[in-house]
């Protein structure tokens, strides 16, 4: 199958969020407190614009981003770590700085909803993601003030930076054509040979070759006469099956062809006929049939998925629901049920008289949750239950293929590439400008 060149992460693009990786991280790696031992009294690191950042929050943020480090497998020493997050404290501080001057606001229904959305990501309800914080030595308050202080800088550099990006129609341009030419290279042109072998017994004198050599040479005189092809096949080849099929070998990649037939054919329109062709095998006469060209259009991995959807009531709790769908997944394993028929009757999505079919989607038309598991499957694979904002699914990919995206994806994609693009540069820069101006005081080295 041919590679597509927009994978799926494209089209969810960062846009410079930190919220991103904060609200759809794993909940072992969101903020922590106080995890790391502070074996002396917290005290003042820095001061921006009067504001302080403690030695604590340093410690608590270097305790993230070291799990993070050896997670990628990064050499990162704790000093180097403890560095990064004094400059990541300053700078999302000057940055909420921002936000307030410029009256920026976060309400209660945007932590809401973030809240939510960590809850569904990790496969929980709000309420037991509480406890799990609070076991874990997080307060509520103390979680939702983080959640609100990555939305507001979402939403300062939505305001200061995003807005600002713009992308020429110029640009769209150069970049498709840079990346369906590309695409081209990897994906080789499929090629419909007929062949006619006047075949060279081994062992063969030079007189013997000769005359099979003028034989050959009289089929393709004939030939490029304009004899039938098919005709002259069957009356010459010496193959094995005598020219069946007018000798046509079929459309197949060039790497499937000997490279004697490729060079021989390379320049030849659909039509044309080769010179004689030598080989160890006899004298070969060839006819491009058909060329399959690679699609002049860039390509997006679509899936066909179908899912059962129950949404937790105060008559169904979301564990009944996801036991519900375990038993039915166990069942349609064993063939005792037939998915189709089970998601007509107990499916809640508006997809259920299909059988749960969602039908061909494109990357980014499901929520992240979903389309994550989505992704895992293999076609025919059946996922374990899952919990997404919407409630739980039992989700089958039944197909996948790539398919040619139409002008306005094509160019609505490109332009959310090259916009990412943009937007690391002009947030770094943004950032700069506004630390520049603001008053910063070093205090002590964190411990």
């Amino acid at each position: 199958m041919n590679k597509p060149f927009f994978s799926r992460s494209l089209f969810w693009p960062k846009c410079s969020l930190f919220l991103a990786a904060f609200v759809w991280a794993p909940l072992s790696v969101l903020a922590q407190p106080s995890a790391l031992p502070i074996r002396s009294a917290d005290f003042v690191v820095a001061v921006v614009n009067s504001e302080p950042i403690t030695n604590q929050e340093v410690q608590a943020l270097s305790l993230r981003l070291q799990r993070d480090a050896r997670a990628q497998g990064l050499g990162t020493t704790l000093s180097e770590i403890k560095k990064l997050a004094l400059e990541q404290l300053i700078n999302d501080k000057v940055q909420i700085q921002q936000a307030a001057s410029l009256g920026v606001v976060v309400d209660e229904a945007a932590i809401n909803q973030a809240e939510s959305s960590v809850a569904s990501n990790n496969q929980l309800s709000v309420e037991a993601l509480r406890a799990r914080l609070q076991q874990d030595g997080l307060s509520v308050n103390s979680f939702r003030e983080q959640l609100r202080q990555q939305l507001l800088l979402t939403r300062v550099r939505e305001r200061e930076v995003d807005n600002r990006i713009r992308i020429s129609d110029s640009e769209i341009n150069q970049f498709l054509n840079e990346q369906i030419q590309r695409q081209a290279t990897k994906i080789s042109s499929d090629v419909n040979l007929a062949m006619i072998l006047i075949g060279v017994p081994e062992n063969s004198t030079p007189d013997q070759i000769k005359v099979l050599e003028d034989r050959a040479q009289s089929a393709l005189t004939r030939a490029r006469n304009g004899e039938d092809f098919a005709s002259l096949a069957a009356a010459f080849s010496t193959t094995p099956d005598r020219g069946a099929n007018g000798g046509a070998m079929g459309l197949r990649p060039l790497d499937r062809y000997p490279e004697l037939f490729v060079q021989a054919t390379s320049a030849l329109p659909v039509g044309g006929i080769s010179n004689l062709v030598r080989s160890g095998a006899g004298f070969h006469i060839l006819k491009v049939l058909q060329r399959q060209s690679p699609p002049t259009t860039l390509l997006v991995t679509q899936t066909r998925a179908r899912h059962i959807l129950l949404r937790p009531s105060a008559q169904l709790s979301q564990a009944q629901a996801m036991e519900q769908l375990g038993s039915v997944r166990r069942e349609i394993l064993s063939g005792k049920a037939d998915f189709a028929e089970v998601a007509r009757r107990i499916s809640q999505d508006g997809s259920a008289p299909q059988g749960g079919d969602l039908g061909w989607a494109n990357p980014g038309m499901f929520v992240p949750e979903f389309e994550q598991t989505m992704n895992q499957l293999r076609p025919g694979q059946l996922a374990e239950p899952l919990v997404s904002r919407f409630g739980v699914h039992l989700i089958e990919v039944t197909e996948r293929r790539d398919a040619p995206m139409t002008d306005a994806e094509q160019r609505s994609l490109a332009r959310n590439v090259l916009r990412e693009g943009k937007l690391e540069e002009a947030y770094a820069s943004w950032v700069q400008d506004i630390r520049g101006k603001a008053f910063i005081e070093m205090r002590e080295s964190p411990q």
